[in-house]
């Protein structure tokens, strides 16, 4: 028993569903960027709305590199990295402002 050696981890399609995870949020954030422009058309107040709809593209762009970076990593290897604290903090807060910006225009 002392020789056995520990199997070698098959990633399966973990990544292949990693990456179409990405994708699916980044589909959802475009589809609340377009909604919260359609939003500001209506805002009572003009300014208020570009500014928020600029901030809601700045974070939609911003989730989209990151989400680009992290699926182009997964593609790289057989076996994916981790994801790192810096980028799924950087996810989550694009993620979050994209739907505050998004709720604030909508009520």
């Amino acid at each position: 028993m002392g020789g056995m050696t520990a199997p070698v981890r098959d990633a399966g399609l973990q990544p292949q569903r990693t990456r179409l995870a990405w994708r699916r949020t980044t589909l959802s954030g475009t589809v609340t960027a377009v909604l919260a422009i359609r939003a500001s058309v209506r805002a009572s107040s003009p300014l208020t709305g570009a500014v928020l709809v600029l901030l809601c593209c700045v974070c939609w762009l911003a989730f989209l590199a990151l989400a680009h970076l992290r699926i182009r990593t997964l593609a790289a290897s057989p076996v994916p990295p981790t994801l790192t604290p810096r980028l799924a903090w950087a996810a989550t807060g694009c993620a979050v402002a994209l739907a505050v910006c998004a709720a604030v225009l909508v009520t």
